[in-house]
């Protein structure tokens, strides 16, 4: 095992247990850029709305994978997820996720 999976974890296979255990992906990008090209049956919640989304997120009952466009707003949803006792896993940017689901 490398140290970057010792530290981080192989992202790959925590995506397949989210996946394994129906994990909803959610696109924290606008509704334009996401209007543009998005992970077929993924949610669309712009990260500025996600804080107001958050019952209705718990009420899915399901891990969620987050995505946006290179990385960065997906960590800080996953985060405020996280914080909030949703089970959220930041699966990156979205073509990237795409790729690996």
């Amino acid at each position: 095992m490398g140290l970057f999976n010792f530290l981080f974890g192989n992202k790959k296979n925590m995506i397949n247990d989210f996946k394994t255990r129906g994990a909803v992906i959610i696109d924290v990008r606008t509704v334009n850029e996401y209007s543009q090209g998005a992970i077929s049956g993924s949610k669309n919640i712009p990260l500025q709305t996600i804080n107001a989304k958050i019952a209705e997120i718990k009420k899915l009952n399901k891990p969620v994978i987050t995505c946006c466009a290179s990385g960065m707003r997906s960590g800080s949803a996953a985060s405020i997820l996280n914080s909030n006792g949703v089970e959220a896993l930041n699966g990156g940017g979205w073509t990237s996720l795409r790729n690996k689901l």
